[in-house]
């Protein structure tokens, strides 16, 4: 097999297998992890493999091919994002996203691109999982009834993810794989938390899909032994897929039902092993990554069917959250925002209908923004943002963590937020964020700073330059270092006239009064 420059993300806890296995391949080219310690526990790799803490590094170099991600799964989406961007093909472990909306994002990127996107689901990859559906496409087990999975064991104990999106997927990708790739048409899970407030240690899920068809999932870190175990039952023949038995993992049960003075009688027959090439599921999975870089074929574990994994998930989680509850499988909608190819967005869920976003902006997770925005070039949107409707963001502005912008706000180019009143490079202030409101209606003019903790008041104007130092009242017109009271502006963004005590707006008649927090409107012409 040619040899391939490929660079693991994320070396720990399973990551070390995925370097393991690629250095066995002679393919593997740098290791990559936030820790330091991780990177020095792999010192037995030869020196020629490079380590380094800097994701960015293993983008833009020109010599690697491939990119796996083995990090946490709430960083899956925006790091699979990042890699296509850079051109790179993607072997991502499960899940591909925490959405599908993410998800879909994902794979219509990489079609874009035609870069290869490979989603970690191991089972697809086992030699028993595929001698069974070979077995079911032959006919051997006659028509797929029913299918059962169990997937137990005591720890490892998870706080980011519960049980349902840690051990499942791989149970839902082999029933998908086994019912022809197609989804239920409807599911149901129920489940409960018992060490951590709603993280489920414990679920069960029922899906019914179309022709009779029906399925359970039980998974447990909560359970006294480990069992890995997939049942099939066909309408001649039974099978059980038992990952943990040390000898025969797959075997088939040539068990029937006769009918006895018209009753169902079982007559049970003796378990007969089936022979499957003994090879090792993530070896399997990793020389299909090398071989479709190579071939630029698609992967038996692609995009597009973890992609259907993942809507299954999402539906189980609805269901879950309502108490166990029917749930229909939504078709995916096509985006209702646009963002440029070179955009990066990490939480597509929050982006309101007709907003556009354009060259080479991203937006952190956790930002919600409202309908009809325009984020311009290279606009960064810093975690949990929140941003109204029709608000326009000109080019090269910086939104940090803490910005509040509410509906029709103008931010021209080049302006500055601020979160911190006093930063150091190498002290933490993560604790210490100021928010910054800007109320509706108002706009600041380019390259003006907005120190952090104030707030700029509805229909306030900044001027171009401004540094503003202190709260801005409603419809002032402020410039200046420090930014100082020149005038009012009207909502329509003319400057008012003094009338007597009364501030009139000769373009739309508007009349105001001054108040304590700037101008209050008291009436039209």
């Amino acid at each position: 097999m040619t040899v391939r420059h490929i660079a693991v993300v994320g070396a720990g806890y399973w990551g070390k297998n995925l370097v393991r296995n690629f250095a066995e391949l002679g393919a593997l080219h740098t290791i990559c992890d936030a820790s330091l310690s991780v990177l020095g526990g792999h010192e037995a790799l030869p020196q020629t493999i490079a380590r380094t803490t800097d994701f960015e590094s293993v983008l833009s170099n020109p010599e690697i091919e491939g990119v796996v991600i083995a990090t946490p799964a709430a960083t899956h989406h925006g790091l699979t994002m990042r890699a296509l961007h850079a051109g790179k093909d993607v072997f991502v472990e499960k899940p591909l996203a925490l959405t599908a909306s993410e998800g879909s994002q994902l794979v219509q990127l990489a079609a874009r691109y035609e870069r290869v996107l490979l989603v970690g689901h191991l089972l697809e990859y086992h030699p028993a999982l595929t001698a069974l559906r070979q077995m079911l496409r032959a006919g051997d087990l006659g028509k797929l009834l029913y299918v059962y999975s169990n997937r137990l064991n005591l720890g490892k104990f998870r706080t980011e993810e519960n049980i349902l999106w840690s051990f499942a997927p791989h149970d839902i990708a082999a029933i998908l794989g086994l019912a022809g790739d197609t989804l239920p048409e409807r599911l149901s899970a129920s489940g409960s938390a018992y060490l951590n407030a709603n993280i489920a240690d414990v679920t069960l899920t029922t899906m019914e899909f179309s022709g009779d068809l029906r399925a359970h999932i039980f998974v447990s870190w909560l359970h006294p032994f480990k069992e890995q175990r997939l049942v099939v039952v066909g309408s001649q023949g039974m099978a059980e897929f038992a990952d943990t038995d040390p000898e025969h993992k797959l075997k088939v049960y040539d068990h029937q039902v006769r009918w006895v003075n018209g009753l169902p009688t079982p007559v049970k027959a003796n378990a007969r092993p089936v022979e499957f090439p003994p090879t090792e599921p993530l070896r399997n999975e990793c020389e299909d990554f090398l071989r479709c870089i190579r071939e630029r074929t698609t992967p038996v574990s692609s995009g597009s069917r973890a992609l259907k994994v993942l809507q299954v998930l999402q539906s189980c989680q609805e269901s879950l959250d309502t108490g166990g509850a029917w749930v229909s499988i939504s078709p995916l909608q096509d985006r209702a925002f646009f963002a440029h190819e070179t955009a990066i967005v990490e939480s597509p869920d929050g982006i309101g209908e007709g907003s556009k976003i354009w060259h080479h902006t991203h937006v952190m997770p956790g930002v919600r923004m409202g309908t009809n925005c325009i984020l311009g070039q290279n606009v960064f949107v810093g975690k949990d943002v929140s941003i109204g409707n029709g608000v326009k963001v000109q080019n090269n502005v910086s939104l940090y963590e803490g910005v509040v912008l509410e509906d029709d706000v103008f931010c021209g180019p080049s302006c500055v937020f601020t979160n911190v009143v006093n930063p150091r490079s190498n002290v933490a202030r993560r604790d210490e964020f100021k928010p910054t409101v800007v109320k509706r209606g108002a706009s600041i003019g380019a390259n003006a700073v907005i120190v952090c903790g104030h707030t700029v008041g509805e229909h306030a104007f900044i001027g171009a330059g401004a540094v503003v130092t202190h709260d801005v009242p409603a419809h002032a017109l402020v410039y200046g270092n420090p930014a100082r009271v020149h005038g009012w502006m009207c909502a329509c963004g003319v400057q008012l006239d003094d009338d007597n005590g009364l501030w009139r707006c000769h373009a739309c008649g508007n009349t105001y009064v001054e108040a304590d927090s700037g101008l209050n409107q008291v009436s039209k012409e």
